[in-house]
């Protein structure tokens, strides 16, 4: 009987390259971990003897799947000793995940806020059932627990992404429209305008990780966050002078966001969360450097959602 290649092997691999990632990165919200994961299963893929996969996408999911949940358990007291709020690592994204709703649902900084409350296997078993149809069976066999453990894990997290995630659908044009409108009243100075797009209670999330100067806390309303952002194009910000100080738009998470960058480096990415309006309710702000080097990279990710198995 002849095995596989190595190049053969690799050549399998790197055509699930982009699902493993796309599954790893909802479980863990950051990039560094979600590649760790991947090489891993690479490792694990390499030293499989070849007669044990039936199916090579179905076992290479439930290998990333369990990688990403060990090291989630593992970056637990990180994230819960992190200075500030705690957000997750920015990506630039294509206009194919924006146009599926659901996929860009999936991905969304604020979705990904709120699976950071969820349990580690919580977390897993929803990103396994809700995003990529897993079966409750496919799953137990991923997470090594039983299919009892896994219904009642994906109860209990359906639940909780429910009470505090409410669905919109805003129309993607108008979300784009309103973001424009947000940068250029902000790099503007204009809080008469950024008032207008923000909902009374928007709030307002940074992350700064303690690396840069941020608010360690929620910053809440309309009048205190459009006060926030107006200074943008009057005061000097992490050394950057207003006038060197750039910012474009682009596509972030599923959805558009901005990115501001100066002195060469980039200081920091802007995303959005709206109402059924197309009001702003929630802002997510990353400025810690150490969670923007995904976007300094440049890297477009393709995180769509192919039917795993």
């Amino acid at each position: 009987m002849t095995h596989p290649s190595p190049e053969h092997d690799q050549q399998v691999f790197n055509q699930h390259r982009n699902l493993l990632f796309s599954v790893a990165y909802r479980i863990l919200g950051t990039v560094a971990d979600a590649e760790d994961a991947v090489q891993d299963a690479w490792i694990k893929w390499s030293a499989t003897g070849r007669s044990q996969v039936a199916d090579p996408k179905a076992y290479l999911a439930r290998i990333v799947s369990n990688l990403a949940l060990e090291r989630l358990r593992s970056t637990r007291h990180q994230r819960e000793t992190y200075v500030g709020p705690w957000l997750p690592e920015p990506i630039l994204t294509s206009g194919d995940t924006a146009d599926d709703l659901t996929n860009a649902e999936s991905v969304s900084m604020a979705m990904l806020v709120v699976l950071e409350t969820l349990s580690p296997l919580e977390r897993a078993v929803f990103v396994l059932k809700e995003v990529f149809d897993f079966s409750h069976a496919e799953i137990a066999e991923a997470v090594e627990r039983s299919e009892a453990a896994v219904r009642q894990a994906a109860h209990r997290a359906r639940e909780h992404v429910r009470a505090r995630r409410p669905r919109f659908t805003v129309d993607r044009s108008r979300q784009r429209d309103v973001t424009g409108r947000f940068l250029a009243a902000a790099t503007g100075g204009d809080i008469n305008t950024l008032m207008e797009l923000l909902s009374p209670d928007v709030t307002l999330w940074t992350d700064g990780g303690g690396k840069v100067r941020q608010a360690l806390r929620p910053v809440v309303g309309a009048q205190t966050v459009a006060a926030w952002f107006a200074a943008i194009g009057k005061v000097t910000y992490q050394g950057v002078e207003p006038a060197d100080m750039n910012a474009e738009l682009v596509e972030i998470n599923g959805g558009p966001g901005m990115v501001f960058s100066g002195s060469g480096r980039v200081i920091a990415t802007v995303t959005f969360d709206f109402d059924a309006d197309g009001r702003i309710t929630a802002i997510h702000n990353v400025a810690n450097p150490d969670k923007l080097q995904a976007i300094a990279d440049r890297t477009t990710r393709d995180v769509g959602m192919p039917r795993v198995l």
